[in-house]
């Protein structure tokens, strides 16, 4: 008989070794996958591993997929490291750019004496609208015991739909010619670019950041201390005196605050403007990203980029080689199922023969 025994705890460089192994495979099956379609393998992974770093430009439009993606899985590993499952980090990027979309909207004439300096709100408020949508999840959560898997991905499907509503009615541009979208946004509400002539802002230095700081809160001070306990011995945490809900709440408003201002970013940076579009799929994606960079601010970064390359790959996939752009979709799932896979075999070994009985 087919069975798992656990192995003992694995250790660092195996820990590290397993996403590589996991992109290894993926590469590999990625192979496959091309000469099943009858595309030349080579060219198609050129497509995907190349062509998105091979010029300024492509590292430029690399960082704009990379930014919201570091953002939100930053927030969504001190949930997973706090034993906290937000699954729906897209709706609060979406109420995050909503929130961020109506200050944008109010720029005009009379705010142009505070210039660029309306960019600070305008993000500010992003922040604050995922935070906000996170704290209804927060709040069932706390008060009534509710599953926080389900009613976060619920609220993801609430945003979308009030997205819509905004934009094919009250939010809807008059001179738009009847498209659901709202009024391109003032020019002094666009997030300063990096380089001039290329797409890259300030959102890297942002995205930066927010990884030094999250390192310092998980890993040097009490608080994240106490969140990782929590998460990983929630007995060990109660005996300790660490507050569940104190940690509930603070791994939930980090992380609605981090996917808010991710959508504050896109909103107010390449968007200008608010449309049906704006759900990108990146707080789904933001999950991968989090588990293949191992719940690390370190980690999440490379797995950002690597995001990333899969992002624009099936885009130039598309493009170039006549394929589905659903090709990303299958990218990211085979990069995820082989990581699942590595990280079971890590930590479980496989043995033949008898169940022995207890």
């Amino acid at each position: 008989m087919l069975r798992l025994e656990a192995r003992p705890q694995p250790s660092k460089a195996m820990s590290i070794g397993s996403p590589l192994l996991a992109l290894v495979i993926t590469v590999l099956m990625g192979i496959a996958l091309f000469a099943a379609l009858g595309k030349d393998p080579v060219r198609g992974l050129q497509v995907f591993f190349f062509e998105p770093v091979k010029s300024a430009y492509a590292l430029s439009e690399l960082s704009i997929k990379a930014v919201p993606l570091v953002l939100i899985a930053l927030g969504l590993a001190v949930c997973f490291r706090s034993n906290v499952w937000n699954i729906g980090a897209e709706g609060q990027f979406v109420v995050g750019a909503l929130a961020a979309g109506w200050v944008a909207m109010q720029a005009g004439p009379g705010t142009a004496w505070l210039g660029k300096g309306i960019v600070l709100p305008i993000l500010l408020a992003g922040a604050l609208g995922g935070m906000a949508w996170a704290a209804l999840v927060a709040l069932l959560r706390d008060r009534f015991n509710a599953n926080e898997i389900l009613v976060s991905l619920m609220l993801v499907y609430v945003a979308d739909m009030l997205l819509a509503y905004l934009v094919y009615g009250p939010w809807k541009d008059p001179a738009g010619y009847n498209f659901p979208q709202t009024i391109t946004f003032d020019a002094t509400t666009k997030i300063p670019r990096l380089v001039q002539g290329l797409r890259m802002n300030i959102g890297l230095v942002v995205a930066l950041l927010a990884v030094s700081a999250l390192w310092v809160f998980l890993f040097r001070t009490y608080r994240g201390f106490a969140l990782q306990v929590g998460g990983l011995a929630p007995a060990a945490a109660r005996y300790a005196g660490f507050s569940s809900r104190r940690a509930l709440w603070t791994a939930l408003l980090v992380s609605g605050g981090l996917a808010g201002l991710a959508g504050g970013l896109e909103a107010a940076g390449p968007l200008g403007q608010l449309t049906p579009y704006v759900p990108a799929g990146y707080g789904f994606a933001a999950i991968i990203v989090a588990f293949v960079g191992r719940l690390h601010p370190v980690g999440i970064v490379f797995s950002a980029v690597l995001m990333s390359m899969f992002y624009i790959g099936g885009e130039l996939a598309q493009s170039r080689l006549g394929l589905p752009k659903a090709l990303t979709g299958v990218f990211q799932g085979l990069l995820l199922f082989s990581l699942l896979a590595c990280d079971t075999l890590i930590h479980y070994r496989v043995r033949f023969g008898a169940r022995v009985k207890a």
